[in-house]
């Protein structure tokens, strides 16, 4: 059996937010329906809004991951996380190896 889904929007003059806005119909299960609305409910706003910003975050996060450019990206990107870094420095490479090798040395038997 095919089940075909149709997305059904019109465009209503309601003014949210000073503008024109575009009205969708989305298919959703019950349990999904009611998770969501209480969410909303629990942020004090419209399931509409809930909606609307959980798309926004999906969207972003997308954005957020996209490929450095080039090697100035990545250097801004390091410079960003030294700043925003919370719990001290990063210990140099020597103690990253030191640290792994103690690891693997703890497993080995003595024979």
């Amino acid at each position: 059996m095919n089940v075909y889904v149709y997305l059904w929007y019109t465009y209503t003059l309601e003014t949210l937010k000073g503008g024109v806005m575009a009205r969708i119909q989305l298919v959703l299960p019950d349990e999904d329906r009611d998770r969501f609305s209480h969410e909303a409910h629990v942020e004090g706003i419209s399931l509409s809004e809930w909606l609307r910003l959980a798309a926004k975050e999906r969207m972003q996060r997308s954005v957020d991951r996209q490929r450095f450019g080039d090697a100035d990206e990545v250097a801004t990107f390091f410079k960003w996380c030294d700043t925003n870094q919370s719990g001290g420095t990063e210990p140099d490479w020597a103690e990253h190896l030191d640290t792994i090798n103690a690891s693997r040395r703890q497993g080995m038997s003595e024979t």
